[in-house]
């Protein structure tokens, strides 16, 4: 196992060499050689580039979804074939239109209100804050924010909402910024924005710089033990840089002066963490039997084996070889199949798998912002959910499966005219 101080020697020596264009890509974190792959799902599009109905005759840009492990610090991860700008300065999702995930955000405030004594006096910042679905509730509670979101067209929501919102990308030099200004946090968080980071040493240089000497950090991302267990290939994508277990996290943390003290197990997005992390020098939050335990159980399973990661790939195949069995029966039988969302997961999934319109006639999603557009790639209409009720499709296929829950009591009506839903992770049901 490579040690904190080894780690931060090749911060040092990161730093200090020009850069240059390497032959053969390099670990992101701790610069070794990948060499080994995780999983090869092929040529995909931008997940969340959906195609204008003036634009199905452009070209369309597709990159590998080739994803490698470090044998050295384990962190799973995607090169970075576009640049983040070019993804994330406008957005084409917008986190308010997921009723269970405010129902998630609301709780999480009114749990670090509680835990933390956050008031008044109290500074809350969100880095990629999205259209201000969470720091929403601690504005209601008279708690000041800062919401910082790269996406203009998102960050306009947010404020129409009344959450003061930066346009920017959160990274060392924001972070500078901020603090010079006396703009530090007593509570930093950041909901499924780590996996979307291409530098992570800026990042979280950035977390350390913005925050209290007594705050806390927390960040939510899916669990890439999860994501290994329940087969979830699809959330592999562009957008989505790298893939993290809890020991690889607090490695990268420990790297930087941050501890992570805290660790909770949340069922959202098919299995995430939340992690708490605080300066290593603080010591007014101790480190808890939850994390001990995770670490244990982490090093149980094999994450500091690269033998572990090896296993994922056949698993994917699989995955694909039995939703293509369903799908193709099913038209056989003459069935119609319509499509339930439009996220980036089922994106990935779609061309993956070779899932176009022979097989899915439409797909429908709550965000106007989708609709009348086509999905990249599959070139798949994005419908208004209220299709579903005209046409009467014999099955529908749930691409949001970690909502399938939310999807299938917001469609029961489907069962007046004997519709059925088709789950495609961990495994293809029909339900």
């Amino acid at each position: 196992m490579v040690t904190v101080t080894e780690f931060e020697q090749v911060q040092v020596a990161s730093r200090s060499q020009a850069p240059a264009k390497p032959t053969q890509a390099t670990c992101r974190f701790c610069g070794e050689l990948l060499t080994h792959t995780f999983v090869d799902l092929g040529m995909s599009p931008l997940c969340e580039s959906y195609v204008s109905a003036d634009k199905l005759n452009h070209m369309e840009a597709f990159y590998p979804l080739h994803v490698h492990v470090c044998r050295r610090c384990f962190l799973v991860q995607l090169e970075e074939y576009v640049r983040a700008e070019e993804i994330f300065s406008e957005y084409a999702y917008f986190s308010s239109y997921s009723d269970s995930w405010l129902q998630h955000a609301r709780r999480y405030v009114e749990s670090m209100i509680q835990r933390f004594r956050l008031g008044s006096s109290s500074r809350v910042i969100e880095v990629a804050s999205n259209d201000g679905y969470l720091l929403q509730y601690f504005v209601a509670k008279g708690i000041p924010v800062l919401g910082v979101e790269p996406a203009a067209n998102v960050a306009k929501v947010a404020r129409e909402r009344g959450v003061p919102t930066l346009v920017e990308f959160f990274g060392e030099r924001l972070a500078r910024r901020l603090a010079e200004s006396g703009e530090t946090a007593d509570l930093v968080a950041g909901n499924n924005v780590l996996a979307q980071v291409p530098d992570l040493r800026d990042f979280v240089r950035g977390l350390k710089l913005v925050l209290k000497p007594h705050g806390v950090i927390t960040l939510e991302f899916p669990h890439l033990d999860c994501l290994m267990r329940e087969n979830q290939l699809d959330t592999i994508y562009h957008e989505h840089f790298s893939y993290f277990s809890f020991l690889t996290t607090e490695r990268i943390f420990a790297a930087h002066g941050l501890t992570l003290f805290d660790v909770e197990e949340l069922p959202t997005h098919g299995g995430s963490l939340r992690i708490f992390a605080r300066h290593a020098e603080d010591e007014t939050h101790p480190v808890t039997d939850r994390v001990r335990e995770m670490r244990q159980r982490e090093e149980s399973a094999g994450f500091n084996c690269i033998e572990h990661y090896l296993t994922f790939a056949p698993r994917a195949v699989a995955v694909k070889h039995r939703l293509l069995e369903l799908l193709i029966g099913l038209k056989k039988e003459g069935r119609s199949i319509a499509g339930y969302g439009a996220p980036g997961k089922g994106n990935t999934l779609l061309n993956y798998c070779g899932i176009r319109t022979d097989f899915l006639d439409y797909t429908v999603d709550r965000s106007p912002y989708k609709q009348g557009k086509f999905l990249p790639g599959t070139h798949i209409p994005i419908l208004h959910p209220d299709r579903i009720r005209e046409t009467r499709p014999d099955y529908v296929l749930i691409l949001p499966w970690n909502l399938k829950q939310e999807i299938m009591k917001q469609l029961e009506y489907i069962r007046e005219w004997g519709g059925r839903f088709i789950v495609p992770i961990p495994d293809v049901q029909v339900c």
